[in-house]
């Protein structure tokens, strides 16, 4: 069971904050059933209530510093995503956010990185659903990251790539 502040990482809503452990008083609902109220990182309101025996969500506790900075040692060994297939392409990129996974929002990332690159020499434009995808994974990654290693959201990316870039100096 997560405590009453903890981080949590929370199905499609990235980071969390828990704010309390608590039952709720609405006609239907168990009087003996414990709710997470859970606030968005990214929002200043916002309230999400969801059971602690949940089990369709993916709920977990953030990564430490430790992992964190492992992580992001690894990420240039971590494996893009290559499926020709746009249908079964955004299948996987559904997978791979909904797996509240670091390593494979990374893929995510990667992945669409290069595809836009490949893209823009070719002179077409990004997809709006890689943007999307894209968008979705720097989120939840940076958003996660930046707690586990208390640095400011919006120096995430320069952080990882300072450090990458150090790994092969």
């Amino acid at each position: 069971m997560f405590e009453k502040g903890e981080y949590v990482v929370y199905g499609s809503k990235g980071v969390c904050e828990v704010v309390d452990v608590t039952t709720m008083d609405l006609e239907g609902v168990p009087k003996d059933r414990l709710y997470y109220v859970l606030h968005p990182y990214d929002q200043k309101e916002g309230r999400i209530f969801t059971p602690v025996d949940n089990e369709k969500t993916v709920i977990r506790r953030i990564i430490s510093k430790k992992e964190a900075d492992t992580l992001i040692d690894e990420i240039p060994n971590i494996d893009e995503l290559w499926i020709s297939n746009d249908k079964l392409r955004e299948l996987k990129y559904k997978e791979c956010i909904r797996s509240c996974e670091c390593r494979e929002w990374i893929r995510i990332m990667k992945t669409l990185y290069q595809r836009g690159q490949e893209r823009l020499a070719s002179g077409k434009k990004i997809t709006a659903t890689d943007s999307r995808y894209l968008k979705q994974a720097e989120e939840n990654l940076y958003s996660e990251l930046s707690i586990s290693l208390n640095i400011p959201r919006e120096q995430m990316e320069q952080y990882i790539a300072d450090k990458i870039e150090k790994l092969h100096a």
